[in-house]
C-alpha cells in the first residue's frame, strides 16, 4: 500500500534546485549556494549568481514579474543589491538528496 503525503501546511523545506537547460541552480532559504553544469559533477567557483538572492521570477521575453507558484517556464532573478542575473527559463524545480547538500562548496554554508 503506498503512503500519500498528506502535509497542507506551508514549505518546510529550505533546500530547492532549479534546473535551467544547462544549470542547475541550488538554493537554500532563496539564496543561490551552489551552481554547477547539467553535463557535470564539478561545481561552478566562481558563477555570478552565487550568494545572490532570488528575488523575482519571470516570464521569459517580459518584465512583468511572475507569482512563486509559476517558477517552471519562468526566468528566476538573482540579485545583491549590486549586481543582477536573469537565468534562462526553469524546467524543472527539485528537492536535492542529502548527499548533494553535503556536497556543496564549503563557502555556501555560509548562506
Amino acid at each position: 500500500m503506498a503512503m500519500r503525503n498528506t502535509y497542507n501546511g506551508p514549505e518546510r523545506r529550505v533546500h530547492h534546485v532549479y534546473v535551467t537547460h544547462n544549470t542547475e541552480y541550488h538554493v537554500r532559504k532563496g539564496v543561490c549556494v551552489a551552481v554547477k553544469p547539467r553535463n557535470s559533477d564539478a561545481w561552478i567557483a566562481n558563477h555570478g549568481a552565487l550568494r545572490m538572492r532570488l528575488d523575482g521570477l519571470f516570464k521569459q521575453g517580459t518584465l512583468r514579474a511572475m507569482p512563486a507558484r509559476s517558477i517552471v517556464g519562468s526566468c528566476m532573478y538573482f540579485s545583491d543589491g549590486d549586481d543582477e542575473i536573469l537565468t534562462s527559463p526553469v524546467i524543472a524545480v527539485v528537492r536535492p538528496p542529502k548527499s548533494v547538500v553535503f556536497e556543496y562548496p564549503p563557502e555556501s554554508q555560509r548562506a
